[in-house]
């Protein structure tokens, strides 16, 4: 009696465990999914003339990787326990998959940053004329060069192995991995614009306070008086510091709160959900916006083309215009479309 109890009680556990497995399968796949969805809405939202860069294709690819992973996962759940090029797969796999794109996904904010910043400068200074369409092989290949040198690295690292080595042990849990590079990437950007912030505060309130909405060249557009420069090129770091404030938060301060909030509360987000296209086009602002600061003395809007945004038109922040149309105003003002 006591041994039939006692299998009786063994089989129930796994199916209580079977029953978690695909619970936690079911939530995967919709986290997933939504997270695919939202790279769909932002990759469709952000402006199409925008120049090719570095970060531009590494977010088509982290997008053909997200939806990778759900054709993974799909296909697993669905057949459970299945044998491919000699192979087995079954539903524990899931989780194997999940933890080394985790491990994966959050190893790559500091490599993407440091080369976006490299890209970015070399663009800026012009120090490299590459054709058009060597520059796009070279994004291409850094792209591939950057995924299988983080993966490799995730792959070969022993403390890796042993995480993945105990959730073989202990396959009921499946841990997540929790990034350290987003919070501290996302701790240093806050903390940037904060400092940006109190140190220009007051030009920042006296601009927003000043400015009017009004529709320009089939846009709506945000003007407010301009301090009289007849120059193109603003070489002043204290003048231009407050017009980058105002058009980044225009577009970035819902992102911008979140991100205090995560820090705040210091909310753990496991690395495959961190890594997302939304975090890297606000990395992109803010490096665009940093880089004019530090070259504000070449920003000579007659004789260059600044970077284009697919969110913030930064060049609109720096260009004087007489607009006779607009009842009293007289003064050149500034317009920003954010």
């Amino acid at each position: 009696m006591s041994a039939l109890n006692s299998e009786n009680c063994s089989f129930q556990y796994q199916l209580h465990q079977t029953h978690q497995l695909l619970d936690g399968n079911c939530l995967l796949f919709l986290i997933i999914l939504g997270k695919i969805l939202l790279n769909i809405l932002t990759l469709g939202m952000k402006r199409k003339n925008t120049h090719q860069n570095f970060l531009e294709y590494f977010c088509i690819s982290l997008a053909f990787a997200d939806l990778l992973l759900l054709v993974n996962i799909s296909i697993i759940s669905y057949f459970r326990d299945f044998v491919l090029l000699g192979i087995r797969f079954t539903k524990y796999h899931i989780c194997l998959f999940i933890q080394i794109v985790s491990f994966t996904y959050g190893f790559l904010h500091y490599p993407v940053f440091l080369i976006a910043c490299i890209d970015y400068y070399l663009n800026f200074s012009k120090a490299t004329k590459l054709p058009f369409k060597c520059q796009k092989v070279c994004y291409f290949f850094t792209v591939i060069l950057i995924w299988i040198s983080v993966l490799t690295y995730v792959l070969g690292d022993p403390a890796v192995y042993q995480s993945l080595k105990a959730q073989n042990v202990y396959s009921h849990q499946c841990p997540f991995y929790i990034g350290a590079q987003s919070y501290w990437l996302s701790f240093s950007m806050v903390t940037i614009l904060f400092m940006g912030f109190i140190t220009s505060w007051s030009e920042v309130i006296t601009l927003v306070q000043a400015v009017r909405i009004t529709s320009y060249m089939n846009e709506t557009i945000l003007y407010f008086p301009f301090s009289s420069h007849s120059s193109y090129t603003m070489n002043s770091k204290k003048i231009l510091l407050p017009k980058l404030i105002i058009c980044f938060l225009g577009t970035w301060l819902p992102f911008v709160l979140l991100q205090v909030i995560i820090l705040l509360l210091k909310v753990q987000i496991p690395a495959y959900i961190e890594m997302n296209i939304p975090w890297l086009y606000f990395v992109n602002s803010f490096l665009i916006a940093t880089i004019f600061w530090f070259n504000c003395h070449k920003l000579n809007l007659r004789d260059m083309a600044l970077p284009v945004d697919p969110f913030v038109n930064w060049k609109c922040c720096f260009i004087p215009l007489i607009l006779r149309n607009f009842e009293q105003i007289e003064k050149p003002i500034t317009v920003i479309i954010c």
